[in-house]
C-alpha cells in the first residue's frame, strides 16, 4: 500500500503587544501614530462604560437582557475600525463595539435591547443588519450580502462576528462553505472568549483552534491575540482589503476571555474559575494598550480622568435620549415586519392592541 500526504495546513498566530504592552515584533504604521492609538483606547473605554450603564438599566427594569463585552473590547473596536462606510456589518448580539464604530448610536442600541424596533432603523449605517440573536444565523446572512455585492461588481466587504460556541452550529459551516465556493468578500470574526455560555472550550470542540475550521471550507483562517487591538486591527485590515478586491473570505479567531456574565440573564460565578478569571484580568485589552501609551509618553492619569468624565457624560446623554423616546406599542411587531399587512394577520394585530389597551387600564 502506498501512502502520501495529499494536503497540509497551518494556522498562524498574530500578536504585536504582549500583556505588558511591549512590542513583540515591528509594529504597523498606524500603531506608531499615538493620536490614533489614543482614539482606539477611548473607543474601548466608551464601550466598557456603555456596557456598564446598560447592565444598570437592565438591573433596574429599564431595559431587557443585555450581553456585555467586558474584556473583549479590542475585538469589536479593532475590526470595526477597519471597516469603511461602504462595508456592511451583520452583527450578532455581542457586536456592540463594531456597531458603535460603524456609526450606530448608543441610543439605537439601547432601543433595540429595550424591545423597540426603532433601534434597528439606523440613522447612519442604513445597510447594516439588525442585531442577530439566534446562534450562527448571521454567518449565512453575511454570505448572502457578500454574494449580492459580488453580483453587482461592488468593491465592498460584508463582516460578521460569532462566539466560538456558535462555530458548532450547522449554519456556521454552511455559511463559510458557500463563502469559500463562491469566493465571497466576507470577514468572519470569531470571538473566542473561552465560554459558550457555561460550556468551556475543552468540551466545545476537539479542534486545536477555531481558526482551523476555515480549512474545511477552503478559506483562509488565522488566529490573533484578541486582547491586542493592534493585532486585531492589522489582521482585519488585511482581511477587508482582500475581501473588497476579489480575494475571498477570511476567518479570524480572536483569543480573549469573557470577564463578565454571558448576558444579564447569566451568573458566571456558578461555573467560572475565579483564579482563572483573576489571571485573565491581568491580560485584558485596555490595560495593555494603556501601558503601551504610557510607555510612549502618550497617556497620563490626567488624560484618564478627563476621558472618563467625557465618556460618562456621553453615555448619560444617550440614556436620556433612550428614556425619552416614545415607548413601542404592540403594533410595531406587525408594522415593521410587513410593507402591507396581510389580511389574515390583521385580526392578530387588532387582538394585540386590545390586550395592550386592557393591560394599560
Amino acid at each position: 500500500m502506498t501512502t502520501r500526504t495529499t494536503a497540509s495546513f497551518e494556522i498562524k498566530y498574530h500578536q504585536y503587544l504582549d500583556a505588558d504592552g511591549k512590542a513583540t515584533q515591528e509594529l504597523p504604521a498606524f500603531a506608531k501614530d499615538m493620536d490614533k492609538m489614543r482614539s482606539l483606547y477611548r473607543d474601548m473605554a466608551l464601550l466598557r462604560a456603555f456596557d456598564a450603564k446598560a447592565y444598570a438599566l437592565q438591573r433596574t427594569g429599564k431595559m431587557g437582557t443585555f450581553p456585555a463585552s467586558l474584556g473583549q473590547e479590542a475585538i469589536g473596536i479593532g475590526y470595526g475600525d477597519a471597516m469603511t462606510e461602504k462595508d456592511v456589518l451583520v452583527p450578532y448580539y455581542r457586536s456592540t463595539g463594531a456597531l458603535l464604530k460603524h456609526g450606530v448610536s448608543m441610543k439605537e442600541i439601547l432601543l433595540y435591547w429595550g424591545g423597540n424596533e426603532d433601534g434597528s432603523d439606523y440613522a447612519v449605517a442604513k445597510e447594516d443588519f439588525p442585531i442577530c440573536v439566534p446562534i450562527a444565523n448571521q454567518i449565512i446572512h453575511c454570505a448572502g450580502v457578500a454574494k449580492a455585492m459580488q453580483m453587482r461588481g461592488e468593491k465592498r466587504a460584508a463582516a460578521t462576528e460569532i462566539g466560538e460556541g456558535g462555530t458548532s452550529e450547522g449554519d456556521f459551516y454552511e455559511g463559510i462553505n458557500v463563502a469559500g465556493i463562491w469566493n465571497l468578500g466576507c470577514v468572519f470574526m470569531v470571538n473566542n472568549n473561552q465560554w459558550a455560555i457555561s460550556v468551556p472550550t475543552e468540551i466545545q470542540t476537539a479542534c486545536e483552534t477555531y481558526a482551523q475550521k476555515a480549512i474545511a471550507a477552503g478559506i483562509e483562517g488565522v488566529q490573533v491575540d484578541g486582547n491586542d487591538i493592534i493585532a486585531v486591527k492589522q489582521m482585519a485590515e488585511y482581511a477587508f482589503e482582500k475581501a473588497r478586491n476579489g480575494g475571498g473570505p477570511t476567518l479570524i479567531e480572536a483569543i480573549t476571555y469573557r470577564l463578565c456574565d454571558h448576558t444579564t440573564a447569566d451568573d458566571a460565578s456558578r461555573y467560572d474559575d475565579p483564579t482563572v478569571k483573576e489571571e485573565a484580568w491581568k491580560n485584558e485589552p485596555m490595560v495593555r494598550l494603556r501601558k503601551y501609551l504610557e510607555a510612549n509618553n502618550a497617556w497620563t492619569e490626567v488624560d484618564e480622568d478627563s476621558m472618563k468624565a467625557e465618556i460618562a457624560a456621553e453615555v448619560d446623554s444617550a440614556v436620556k435620549e433612550y428614556e425619552a423616546h416614545p415607548k413601542p406599542g404592540a403594533e410595531l411587531m406587525f408594522d415593521h415586519l410587513y410593507a402591507e399587512l396581510p389580511e389574515m394577520t390583521k385580526p392578530q394585530r387588532e387582538a394585540a392592541l386590545a390586550l395592550q389597551t386592557k393591560g394599560a387600564k
